[in-house]
């Protein structure tokens, strides 16, 4: 570790969300910023000077990897790059923290589970939506039978965006998907509550280039019950999640992958659950990797492996449905 008392994060790229997520570590005092790599040094530089005063800074990922000071690495490029980005770092023999996806595939993403459970290395995916103590407390209302047997789950993701050929939303080079990108949410809401789908239905509107840009996709089970759920980049959805039951309902408002608060509705009784989030939300993913750290595990009970990877098999078969291929998807491993 950087001290007995403080862990030192490397961030690889320096794209909006790797600015959100930085801002967040900031407010926590155990955790400090030790180097920032990115395609230019220039970039960041400007990123450690904003975000990250007094780290090292690099012109490649790879450094970043390398940096005697950095005790795990923060893995912010687009998708299409996360396989290679985390391999180099565990070839540095660091823990990471990936962006989600994991990867563009199942396939790609068991490797490097694999690759991390080999070689005895903290592995995570940043869905902070699962660290989120709200989350957490809507799943065990749901596991404790407080909703009685659930038989829907509604989970909804999506603004309307103008975005430029180039953008990593729309690029099939960059792994552009907005399944991947966020449709994830919406599915990763479905997994808490329900576990693995038997069934699964897609349809979507696809680019001249291939790629997804509004999809819905219905979930079925083996128990009856069933999940709606739907992403968007091409118009201003509600952005809320609900999940029924035959004893209550549990509704999430705007922006459910960050909730504020959510209802849980029984009969004519509501109660409103609340809370003040620390920052955006990314602390709490960055303090349960470090707390797995500092515990010596290499897994998160928060964000398990497996269930990472139970999600990218969903994905894939949505993509298939679709007919979205990426390179990636005949990569000799």
């Amino acid at each position: 570790m950087t001290s007995p008392d403080t862990i030192g994060w490397g961030i690889v790229a320096t794209g909006n969300i790797a600015r959100a997520f930085a801002a967040d570590l900031a407010l926590l005092p155990d955790a400090r910023v030790t180097a920032v790599g990115s395609r230019s040094l220039e970039s960041a530089s400007a990123f450690a000077a904003e975000y990250a005063p007094g780290a090292t800074t690099y012109a490649s990922y790879g450094e970043v990897a390398d940096d005697p000071d950095v005790d795990i690495v923060y893995v912010a490029t687009p998708h299409a790059l996360h396989y290679t980005d985390v391999l180099r770092c565990f070839d540095a023999g660091k823990p990471v923290l990936c962006e989600k996806a994991l990867t563009l595939s199942a396939r790609t993403s068991a490797h490097l589970v694999e690759q991390a459970r080999r070689r005895g290395l903290f592995f995570m995916e940043a869905m902070w939506m699962r660290c989120n103590p709200l989350v957490q407390q809507i799943r065990d209302l749901v596991r404790d039978g407080g909703l009685g047997r659930v038989v829907q789950v509604r989970a909804d993701l999506g603004f309307a965006a103008d975005l430029p050929p180039t953008h990593r939303l729309v690029d099939p080079a960059l792994g552009g998907s907005v399944l991947l990108d966020m449709g994830i949410y919406p599915l990763t809401f479905a997994h808490l509550m329900l576990g693995d789908p038997s069934t699964v239905h897609a349809v979507a509107e696809i680019s001249d280039r291939g790629i997804d840009l509004n999809t819905a996709f219905v979930l079925g089970y083996d128990d009856g019950a069933v999940a709606a759920l739907s992403c968007s980049t091409t118009g201003w959805t509600p952005c809320t999640a609900s999940i029924a039951g035959d004893a209550g309902r549990i509704d999430v408002p705007t922006r459910f992958h960050c909730p504020q608060r959510f209802n849980l509705r029984r009969g004519d009784d509501t109660e409103t659950f609340t809370l003040n989030t620390h920052g955006r939300g990314y602390t709490y993913e960055a303090v349960e990797a470090m707390r797995c750290l500092r515990d010596g595990l290499t897994e998160s009970p928060l964000v398990p492996l497996d269930d990472t990877l139970a999600i990218m098999r969903v994905m894939d078969t949505i993509r298939g449905q679709l007919g979205v291929r990426f390179a990636e998807d005949d990569l000799t491993l």
